[in-house]
């Protein structure tokens, strides 16, 4: 498949941002922090690895080792990832100038994570990227995604009404099908699974990074007008 969808506009209220494999990606970071965790409490990390993206560590912890799944020793757990690897992480292409863009109109936006709040710390302070003001991690919710919970509070953080047009940005199958649960517009990334895995969770439209993605607009009725370029596909329908 080829990403040569014809440029195409829509307008939104809010954004709502995945963190991992959709403003940065740390995947051999992750990986090694896996290798390391597998063998402190006795698990194979591949088996890990096979279900761990998109996912909060402390529901992997609940079903592979009960006894760590722990709020206290995930925090302290991925405290550690961006201190010792930190050079292992990269930008997703297009997302700082996205951010910026944002930012610089005041568009109203989130970050919505599996991640704990020191993680995200962590990698945002390592690559210098901007913290934002509204932040739903894995403390948030009682639940994970694919439930649709932490997209919901990541709306109502955003302060915008029930009938708002938000959008999801996300690269993992559970994350995109949380947004789309949640009621939210979803513009799923080709980053860290496959284009079919994506296509399967049933986004909105599909592109391979955010340098697909820019700002075009800010109207005076506060809504922010994206454009989505090099399409994998205009829509799924």
């Amino acid at each position: 498949m080829a990403y040569e969808a014809p440029p195409e506009t829509v307008t939104f209220h809010g954004l709502l941002f995945d963190m991992d494999g959709t403003i940065i990606d740390s995947t051999a970071a992750v990986v090694k922090h896996w290798h390391t965790i597998g063998s402190e409490i006795g698990v194979d990390p591949e088996v890990i690895l096979q279900t761990s993206h998109g996912r909060r560590s402390i529901d992997i912890l609940k079903l592979l080792a009960p006894e760590k799944a722990t709020l206290e020793y995930v925090r302290q757990m991925e405290a550690l990832l961006p201190q010792k690897y930190g050079d292992e992480a990269v930008e997703i292409p297009g997302a700082r100038a996205l951010l910026q863009q944002l930012i610089a109109a005041d568009v109203p936006w989130a970050i919505v994570t599996s991640g704990t709040e020191p993680l995200v710390h962590g990698w945002l302070n390592a690559l210098k990227l901007p913290h934002p003001e509204h932040l739903v991690t894995a403390e948030s919710v009682e639940n994970g995604k694919p439930d649709p919970t932490c997209y919901k509070l990541g709306w109502s953080r955003l302060g915008l009404p029930a009938d708002a047009e938000v959008l999801v940005l996300e690269d993992s199958p559970a994350g995109i099908r949380a947004g789309k649960d949640a009621g939210c517009k979803v513009l799923g990334l080709v980053t860290s699974h496959t284009w079919e895995q994506v296509a399967a969770a049933e986004p909105d439209w599909i592109v391979q990074d955010l340098s697909s993605v820019k700002m075009v607009a800010r109207g005076e009725d506060g809504r922010v007008t994206l454009q989505f370029s090099d399409g994998l596909i205009q829509k799924v329908q």
